[in-house]
């Protein structure tokens, strides 16, 4: 015969463990880890004009922005997402209509679009791209560069279902 021995312990124990797991994992939410979504960066919707034009590229070029838009989740690829692209440049300011302008993805999920050479302003060469197309939740992106005088700058999207 076997005996079950219920002490403060074991019930401590067990509850612990319905708490942690929500038993067996039933009551959270299963989310897988490897593709979290991006989040919003600060100063990434600085001077964002709804409805920016697809172009094939912005001004006399010369200068590539490129990135990937992925599923949070599973990370899979998303094909045809629209990214608006802007940035302060030896062709304009970052709030003048010529200096923005957007891009679909590609079937692979990748993005890129010429424009000119990307300056500093308040002290920081950067970029500004943002998803606003409403399947998924908007992000607003600022990445910064290396160098005033590198001639790239990528940017990857990783999209939350709105």
């Amino acid at each position: 015969m076997t005996t079950v021995l219920i002490n403060r312990r074991s019930v401590l124990v067990a509850g612990g463990s319905v708490l942690a797991t929500g038993v067996s994992g039933l009551l959270l939410p299963a989310y897988a880890q490897g593709f979290a979504p991006t989040r919003t960066m600060a100063g990434g919707a600085n001077n964002y004009r709804k409805g920016a034009a697809i172009v094939d590229r912005i001004g006399k070029g010369g200068f590539w922005m490129s990135g990937t838009v992925r599923r949070a989740g599973d990370g899979a690829p998303l094909a045809g997402q629209r990214i608006q692209i802007w940035a302060h440049t030896v062709e304009g300011q970052e709030h003048e209509p010529q200096s923005h302008g957007a891009t679909l993805t590609d079937k692979d999920g990748n993005f890129r679009l010429e424009m000119p050479q990307i300056i500093p302003v308040f002290g920081q060469p950067h970029g500004h791209l943002a998803y606003d197309s409403g399947e998924f939740r908007t992000v607003f992106l600022r990445p910064v560069m290396r160098s005033a005088k590198d001639k790239s700058l990528e940017a990857h999207f990783v999209l939350q279902p709105a």
